[in-house]
């Protein structure tokens, strides 16, 4: 039972739970407050009722000592007697109205014959009812009693008990039904947020690109609904992001695929191709089949290189779990020099200038990967730009850092893809050919290798001038070293 009371309760909504709580804590509220009122109340009205029996029976004691007895009737339903207590058993004294029931006038009158000050007594008299007694004495061995009924007292205090019913009835109704109304609509902003949040659940979020639509934007509430509701609005933000950053990742990793799919597809089919040419005799001839083995060969070689990037690429990812870098104490100069010597021998038909200065650069790096960086700035200017092009590499040093400028005087980068030159697989003339424009690796790898050593590539271009800065820290960061 008590299980499903509990079950029940919380099932009951929140606006509900608390009105009913305000209402209790109110009806406890009540019921101290008119406890303390009408317990007051009572007391007063009884000190007020044992003021007026004293003031009475200053006037009562006087007519006793003229005429032995109380003559004057101060009030209905008031009672009055004199006894005379000289005696052992207390003798109540004729005429005297009294009640039929006299034995707590008598007791009380006993009693004041043992005492020295004045006695006041409540009592319930049969067939009379509560009655305020006091007992004086009047002279020495005479004592005077005095009843006053308490029906009135009584009376007041139970229609002040009634009148507080009432009221505090009303007020706790009006607290309950105006409070709900009031919380209701204080708690309106977190009902929105749940029905945003159950939004939210029917929300397709496999579409990753698509940004959630609801928002929990009512501006009352309160300071403490505010601060939920920008928490909540912050939360839906971040969800937002990380959709739209899932989005991008998913994106990039199927262009990714198919590119890597498309770069190896084509010396995949050259290979199968020039292996179904040797099931003929006229390819088995020594001359073809010399010709033929140098294609397998150079189209393995280039499927060599490019799984080498994409390894080289993968591994510098997780560089958490492996380095691909083996640092060493090295030369920048000497590392820019050996560079510029084999583009001149490879690209004889670009003229380059080199402008190093006469100090070494020492630094802790991995000059094979270094040398990689340079090598592939330095053939992406050969490849990309026409034969006579003039060529540049510039080394400076300044705020810790180092810098190679390797820069071209070629046609430039249109501005739609200089922010995607980094991205794998992406060349800025598609109809370019392979053979003579790359995988479109060289340049993400050489970024990848840059940041793998604490460093950046950034690019900056114009017709006439393009130009690809490398910058290296000269700091202590070492990057990981792999044994």
């Amino acid at each position: 039972m008590i299980r499903r009371l509990r079950e029940n309760w919380r099932r009951v909504r929140l606006g509900t739970r608390l009105a009913l709580g305000v209402g209790v804590l109110s009806l406890i509220v009540f019921a101290v407050v008119g406890t303390v009122l009408t317990t007051y109340m009572g007391d007063y009205l009884q000190r007020q009722l044992s003021e007026q029996l004293k003031l009475v029976q200053v006037v009562q004691s006087k007519d006793a000592q003229i005429h032995g007895v109380v003559e004057r009737k101060p009030y209905y339903g008031w009672y009055t007697a004199v006894y005379d207590v000289s005696g052992t058993t207390p003798k109540l004294r004729e005429p005297s109205d009294v009640p039929d029931d006299t034995g707590a006038l008598t007791a009380l009158a006993k009693t004041m014959a043992h005492s020295t000050t004045e006695v006041s007594r409540t009592v319930t008299i049969d067939g009379e009812g509560p009655y305020r007694l006091r007992a004086c004495e009047v002279e020495p061995g005479v004592v005077l009693v005095s009843a006053a009924p308490l029906a009135d007292v009584e009376g007041t205090v139970r229609r002040l008990v009634a009148v507080q019913v009432v009221a505090f009835a009303l007020a706790l109704l009006v607290l309950v039904v105006i409070g709900r109304k009031m919380l209701r609509r204080g708690l309106r902003p977190l009902s929105d947020m749940a029905t945003t949040a159950h939004g939210i659940t029917s929300h397709d979020l496999t579409d990753s690109a698509a940004r959630l639509p609801l928002r929990a934007e009512r501006g009352d509430g309160g300071p403490e609904v505010e601060e939920l509701r920008t928490a909540f609005n912050t939360m839906l933000e971040h969800i937002d992001d990380s959709l739209a950053v899932r989005a991008e990742a998913e994106q990039r990793l199927r262009r990714f695929v198919a590119d890597a799919s498309h770069e190896l597809r084509t010396p995949l089919m050259s290979v199968r191709g020039y292996a179904d040419l040797f099931q003929y005799a006229a390819a088995n001839v020594p001359e073809e089949r010399d010709k033929h083995l140098a294609r397998l060969r150079a189209e393995a070689a280039r499927m060599g290189i490019l799984l080498d990037d994409l390894l080289l690429l993968a591994r510098l990812d997780a560089a958490d779990v492996e380095t691909p870098l083996r640092p060493e104490d090295a030369d920048l100069v000497e590392l820019v020099e050996q560079a510029a010597d084999a583009f001149r021998a490879g690209h004889p038909d670009h003229p380059l200038t080199v402008a190093v200065g006469e100090r070494p650069v020492r630094l802790r790096v991995d000059p094979v990967r270094i040398r990689q960086v340079l090598d592939n700035l330095l053939t992406n200017a050969a490849v990309h730009t026409p034969a006579g092009t003039a060529v540049s590499v510039t080394l400076s040093v300044a705020a810790g850092t180092a810098s190679v400028r390797v820069a071209d005087a070629g046609p430039g980068i249109p501005e739609d893809d200089r922010a995607r030159v980094f991205d794998r697989f992406y060349r800025v003339d598609k109809a370019r050919s392979r053979d003579r424009g790359g995988s479109g690796l060289g340049l993400a790898v050489a970024r990848s290798l840059a940041k793998a050593h604490g460093g950046s590539v950034e690019l900056t271009s114009e017709p006439g001038a393009t130009v690809f800065t490398v910058t290296i820290p000269l700091g202590p960061r070492r990057p990981g070293e792999r044994g």
